[in-house]
């Protein structure tokens, strides 16, 4: 699917583009966080236990613990625009139409949460969209998220009477532009800034599914390449980790919140980004920009300098058009 060649449609037609991220919940109260945590962990590409495990598992343990600590969590990052992941992406989404035009019709949606991959889809076929391109802003492709994502699609799509085809666009991990917009995020941050290492950190996946053939690895390391050549890095400057791991079982390694604070025994300034992470959200600015901060100067360093995102770069949202260009079958 993710290697199907262009699809050239008339001059004349227009295209949805339905851009994608996460989700988050409605509100940082506990209600609405654990009707959040219980769609997006009841999701069995996210967690692939058996469901008779799983589930009870989930309902009677997992959320009633998790659920009061991930709300404290979401009321330190909210804002007066609401949760900054969907605020960024909705933004993201308005500059992405400027640059396409008339010629395509840009839809926000979540995979977990509103707005929902259903109502997005529905609203494109309303509007005559004859096909839909799939634009995931996860850029390195995992069955957990981008996998996710298809999958929901495909579930939506079935139900429509004279639903749009779906054009895949292809996981984008090494774009030039996209790597060009991480770089310039990264040296603003340290502009002025003594920084004496990098670390590049990824969101965690459990090592059997990459172990299973998923290609998320390999692709978060051939980004972090890219990312390290764009910015000059020799192989000793920089570090790869694997952020936002929960339960027993083993994640890809190193662990951010071992890893990080290790550093400062020897590299008392570190500047870390989140190339995975396209918009900036929870696991960026509470887990790394709050937790991972302490964590680090507790240990004993300096200056632990975190990188925003990407979020609604103009380089970014210029290759981003580029991709969906392509993907149109336009030159």
């Amino acid at each position: 699917m993710h290697d199907a060649e262009p699809v050239v449609l008339p001059a004349t037609a227009r295209a949805g583009v339905l851009l994608v991220n996460l989700g988050s919940p409605a509100s940082p109260e506990v209600a609405d966080v654990r009707r959040y945590l219980r769609q997006f962990l009841s999701d069995p590409r996210v967690v692939d236990l058996p469901r008779w495990i799983w589930l009870p598992l989930l309902n009677c343990v997992i959320l009633p613990s998790r659920a009061p600590k991930s709300a404290h969590a979401y009321s330190l990052v909210w804002t007066a625009e609401g949760a900054p992941l969907v605020a960024i992406s909705a933004r993201q989404a308005l500059k992405l139409q400027a640059r396409l035009g008339e010629r395509f019709h840009v839809e926000l949606a979540m995979r977990y949460g509103e707005p929902s991959i259903a109502s997005g889809l529905e609203a494109m076929r309303s509007r005559g969209c004859q096909r839909v391109l799939l634009l995931s802003m996860f850029p390195q492709y995992s069955g957990a998220t981008t996998g996710s994502v298809e999958a929901e699609c495909a579930r939506v799509l079935a139900t429509m009477s004279s639903p749009p085809s779906l054009v895949v666009l292809p996981p984008w991990f090494e774009d030039a532009k996209y790597i060009a917009a991480l770089a310039e995020r990264a040296n603003t941050a340290v502009s002025q800034r003594s920084v004496r290492h990098w670390v590049f950190s990824f969101h965690g996946l459990p090592a059997r599914y990459v172990r299973n053939g998923d290609p998320y690895r390999d692709q978060c390391e051939r980004t972090a390449r890219a990312l390290a050549l764009r910015m000059q890095l020799g192989e000793k400057d920089w570090s790869l980790v694997f952020q936002s791991r929960f339960g027993p079982e083993a994640w890809l390694q190193p662990y951010a919140d071992v890893f990080v604070p290790a550093l400062a025994a020897t590299h008392k300034r570190v500047a870390i980004t989140m190339p995975g992470f396209t918009a900036d959200c929870l696991e960026t600015i509470e887990e790394i920009g709050l937790r991972l901060r302490d964590s680090f100067l507790e240990a004993g360093g300096e200056d632990l300098v975190v990188v925003p995102c990407v979020n609604d770069s103009d380089l970014l949202l210029e290759g981003l058009a580029g991709l969906v260009r392509e993907g149109r079958g336009e030159a």
